[in-house]
This record gives structure tokens, C-alpha cells and sequence, in this order.
């Protein structure tokens, strides 16, 4: 029997007579708003469609088994659609089906071929409405769908649209949001249905041996980015954003043979690839540098660019692996592999009942996360990371699947997820969250911390290396994540002071 909270019963009234974007965190009940207003679009318009489109798989089918176990088995035709169906079975089906479940470039590759249109569709659901940008194919649909459908109604869902006002009125714009229905743990009519999350940021030193090897690094950085100001090619300050943008830039130049763009490109990529080997050092793991030089080096021998070849020969680049080869040798690893241990094991002392959830930011850290907690008695540590890219290390879909249903029963208590683990899917409640890394998006913060402290007293814990990027992506995502909350009410107020057009909702 569904029993939808106040907060849920309001954003529903709303989202009935208006085009509505849903801002709520991560496990605070958006489908079920989708749910109610999928029976309410039916009701009001019998014979109509509902679409509800999710970005991937998983959460697509996440959505379709919610909706069979919460609605009378003869509602409504409820079908997934998924690109193993061939067009002309999805076609058949999309004539019958009264909702349908769907990634969007699915349904998307359907109507660029013209299998079925959208007339009948009354209301179309986005789930991470976040990423109604640009020209993802949600965009698509939402096109044909404003084109097309008789009888239109747009419910937007997100647990956070990011604090960048301009994208904030780009979603909005897409999805022709009239209204915007935003909550917060703190919200009056929301924070009565929520636990306690007690918040700890705990800081590790950056050993000395460390700092050695960031300053030859940085050498090698600083010359790079001296060379490309010197040249009249890198204006203003140099991080991993300028020199991307400035690397699609020089791209642009090459192709008319502009020398100084050819040498500008070596030096973008060769600062590039010092950068990120600086982020690893700083904020990952020893092992995880380790082999990313020795794959820099490795690339050279090949012959892959001339960027690798002149990075790989220099005096500093070579003291710097030699230094880190050294302290590897010695068992040496980043003190907050150290540090996530101790704080696992001490949850784990506290309640052997436990679920915990590490996130971080790359894989090589969550497999080496993953050895060093199997070490702990009574924990039962897994990687939850995406497919393989190319030859890489990766888990399918099933699998995925797989390791979420083994979390769910304890056969696993320790979840060590990269970035898939934040977006959405039916994860357990878990009793403590860690950032193995402060991250710099509002959007990824909020859900990671999202996973904890629903149904029972939950801990998020963030590892900040001392005197790193760290910090700064700390202080980075807090200041984001509260201008986001300004910039939904800003957008909010314009949308609702906009002159209003007459539609015809009936």
C-alpha cells in the first residue's frame, strides 16, 4: 500500500497542473512522485502514454520493477524497452503499451526513424534531469515530445540540478518547467522523516617523501606552462579545465599547420599528463601513480607521441619514480588508505552488522582499497565500478547488478564504488559514507551523501589530504553546493514572474 509523505502529496498537487523539476536528495522518495502522477495522467487522460526515460539500464529497470511491485498487476500495460528489442518489436509495442520504460537514446533512435511518434504520450518523466543538456538525447525526446503530444505534462527529477545558473535555466528550458519543487534535508515538512547524519572531515598529513616528489613534478609543470605563456598561447591561470580548453584550441589551429600551435599542443599534453600524475600523488594512491607512469613510459617505447617520448626522458620525471619505486618497495602506500581502513574497522567493531559505502574517484584506488580492507576480520569488501573501457577492469551490467543484490543480504558490507554508485540506483541503506576524496561538483557530492542516514542514524566522512587539491575541492563543492540552492531560487522566481502563455492542459 503506498503511503506518500506531505512533502510528496504537495510536489504531486504541483506537478499535476504544471511542468515541474523535482529537487530532492538522493532517497527521499522521487518515484514514487513519479508514480502517483503517472495514475493521476492516466485517470485524466485514458488511453494515453506515460514515458519515463532513466540514463542507464540499470536505473531504467530499477524504475519498471518499483512500478510493477507498486501497482495493481492490471493498471496498466508496463513495458522496458531496451536497444537487445529489435525496432520493428519496439514498435509493435510501443503501440500498446500504456508505460514505458526507456533509456533516452533508445527511444530517441526510434523517432529519428519515425517507428511511432509521441502524440499519445500525456506525461514524459526525466529521471537525473541534470543531464537535460546540450545534445544528450533526452533533449531528443523532449523535442519530438513538445512537437508532438496532444496532451503534454513534463516531470523533471533530480537531487540536484548544479550551482551554474546558465545550465540550471538550460534544463529548464528543455523541459518547459513552470514550476520548480525543491527540498532539502532541512526542509520543514522533510527533515521530521530523516535521521541524524553526524559529519566528520577527517585530514591526513602529506608525508615529506611525498612533497619531495611533488616538487619535481611541479618543475616539469611550471616549465610547461612558462613555455606556453612565453609563446603567447596560455593566458591567466593554469589547471586541468584552461589546458583542455586550451588543447581543443590548438587542435583547431594545427590543422592549418601553425607551428607555434604544433609545439603549444606537445606542451599542453606533456602539462596535461604531469597534472594528473599530481592528482594521483596528492589525493589517490602510490601504486596508482606508479603505474601510471610506468604506462607514460611504456607509450613512449611505442612510439605513441612526441609528447610522452620528451615528458618520459626528463631528469626530474626520472628522480621522481625512482623516489616513488623506492617507497613502494618499502610498503609505503597514501596514509588515507591507512585512514579508510582504521575507520571501517572501527565501525565494524561498533556494529557487526554494519553496510559502509567508500566512494572514490578512480579504480586503481578502489582495488587497492578493496585488498587492504580484506584484511580486516568480518569485512567483506567489492569494487561496484562501471563496464571495462577497452581492455580495462570493469564489471557488466549483470554483475553490477549482481554485486548490489550480494550488498543487500551482507554477503558484502563494504561497497568501494566509483562514480556509478552515485547516480540513482536502489542501493540499501549503509550506516556510514566515505569520500575517499573531496570532489569539487556539488551535483556528485549531494548524491554520495545521499546514501546515508534515511531510515537510520548515518556518518559521512570526508578524507582531506593536508595541503593538497583536496582541500580546495572541499571548499569548492561546500560553496557550490550552497550556491546551488540560491540558484534554484533565483531561477525560480523568474520562471514564476515570466509572462505567462496559455496552454491548453485539459
Amino acid at each position: 500500500m503506498l503511503d506518500p509523505r506531505d512533502y510528496q502529496k504537495a510536489i504531486l498537487e504541483t506537478a499535476k497542473e504544471s511542468n515541474t523539476l523535482v529537487v530532492l536528495p538522493t532517497g527521499l522518495g522521487k518515484t514514487l512522485i513519479a508514480l502517483m502522477l503517472s495514475i493521476e495522467s492516466i485517470k485524466r487522460h485514458p488511453g494515453s502514454k506515460v514515458l519515463f526515460l532513466a540514463p542507464t539500464r540499470p536505473l531504467v529497470e530499477q524504475h519498471y520493477n518499483y512500478f510493477i511491485k507498486n501497482l495493481p498487476e492490471l493498471f496498466a500495460d508496463m513495458q522496458l524497452f531496451t536497444g537487445s528489442v529489435n525496432a520493428d518489436k519496439r514498435k509493435k509495442i510501443f503501440l500498446t503499451a500504456e508505460i514505458i520504460f526507456s533509456t533516452p537514446q533508445c527511444i530517441a533512435n526510434d523517432l529519428r526513424h519515425s517507428l511511432y511518434d509521441m502524440k499519445e504520450a500525456c506525461l514524459l518523466i526525466i529521471d537525473e534531469a541534470h543531464r537535460c543538456l546540450k545534445n544528450y538525447d533526452y533533449t531528443t525526446v523532449v523535442d519530438y515530445y513538445k512537437r508532438q503530444a496532444q496532451h503534454q505534462r513534463i516531470l523533471g527529477l533530480t537531487a540536484s540540478p548544479g550551482s551554474d545558473s546558465d545550465k540550471v535555466k538550460e534544463i529548464c528550458a528543455h523541459l518547459n518547467i513552470e514550476e520548480i519543487e525543491v527540498r532539502t534535508r532541512d526542509s520543514e515538512d522533510v527533515k521530521d522523516y530523516l535521521q541524524e547524519r553526524e559529519f566528520q572531515k577527517v585530514e591526513v598529513p602529506f608525508p615529506q617523501e611525498f612533497i619531495e616528489i611533488r616538487v619535481l613534478l611541479k618543475r616539469i609543470f611550471d616549465s610547461r606552462v612558462e613555455q606556453l605563456k612565453s609563446r603567447s598561447l596560455l593566458f591567466g591561470p593554469a589547471n586541468k579545465i584552461t589546458l583542455l580548453k586550451l588543447q581543443q584550441a590548438l587542435a583547431r589551429r594545427m590543422s592549418s599547420g601553425n607551428y607555434n600551435a604544433m609545439i603549444g599542443m606537445s606542451l599542453t599534453a606533456q602539462a596535461i599528463k604531469v597534472s594528473h600524475a599530481m592528482e594521483l600523488l596528492e589525493t589517490q594512491t602510490l601504486s596508482g601513480l606508479h603505474d601510471y607512469m610506468r604506462n607514460l613510459i611504456k607509450q613512449a617505447e611505442e612510439g605513441k607521441t612526441k609528447a610522452v617520448k620528451n615528458l618520459v626522458k626528463l631528469p626530474e620525471f626520472n628522480a621522481a619514480l625512482i623516489s616513488l619505486t623506492d617507497l613502494l618497495t618499502k610498503k609505503i602506500e597514501h596514509p588515507k588508505i591507512e585512514e579508510a581502513s582504521v575507520l571501517v574497522e572501527n565501525e565494524m567493531k561498533e556494529n557487526e552488522k554494519a553496510k559502509i559505502m567508500i566512494f572514490t574517484q578512480f579504480r586503481e584506488t578502489a582495488s587497492t582499497l578493496v585488498k587492504r580492507l580484506s584484511q580486516i576480520p568480518g569485512t567483506r569488501p567489492a569494487m561496484f565500478i562501471g563496464q571495462a573501457k577497452k581492455a580495462g577492469v570493469g564489471l557488466s551490467q549483470k554483475e553490477q547488478k549482481q554485486v548490489i543484490e550480494q550488498f543487500k543480504e551482507g554477503e558484502i558490507n563494504v561497497l568501494v564504488a566509483t562514480s556509478i554508485g552515485e547516480e540513482g540506483l536502489d542501493i540499501p541503506e549503509v550506516n556510514e559514507v566515505i569520500f575517499y576524496e573531496p570532489i569539487p561538483s556539488a551535483i556528485r557530492k549531494i548524491q554520495r551523501a545521499g546514501r546515508t542516514a534515511r531510515l537510520a542514524p548515518g556518518k559521512l566522512i570526508i578524507l582531506i589530504t593536508k595541503d593538497t587539491r583536496d582541500e580546495i575541492h572541499h571548499n569548492a563543492s561546500t560553496a557550490r553546493e550552497k550556491k546551488m540552492y540560491r540558484t534554484i531560487e533565483t531561477v525560480k522566481r523568474e520562471i514564476k514572474n515570466r509572462p505567462k502563455t496559455l496552454k491548453d492542459f485539459t
